[in-house]
């Protein structure tokens, strides 16, 4: 199951979102979540193109999702969290 830290940073460009904006967001985000899913369990190996995932060039790690003409997430993948007594 993905999980995230929630920074400073993304809550402040979070709060400047349009409503259209955020639908937006959230309408990728859910996607996006679903084929992190679906790589888990090994049934596909890549994003879609209609994502835009891709690496950020001149920074080794980190990542970004664009989402709208206008809007773009960035990522970093973390250490897998493992909860007691499993997944």
């Amino acid at each position: 199951m993905p999980t995230y830290e929630w920074t400073l940073a993304f809550d402040r460009d979070l709060r400047r979102l349009t409503n259209d904006q955020m639908e937006r967001l959230l309408s990728a985000l859910c996607a996006f979540i679903a084929y992190v899913i679906a790589m888990e369990n090994g049934e596909i190996d890549r994003f879609r193109g209609g994502l835009r995932v891709k690496g950020v060039r001149g920074s080794p790690g980190l990542f970004e999702m664009t989402w709208a003409p206008d809007g773009r997430a960035t990522f970093m993948w973390g250490e897998p969290v493992m909860k007691a007594g499993g997944m």
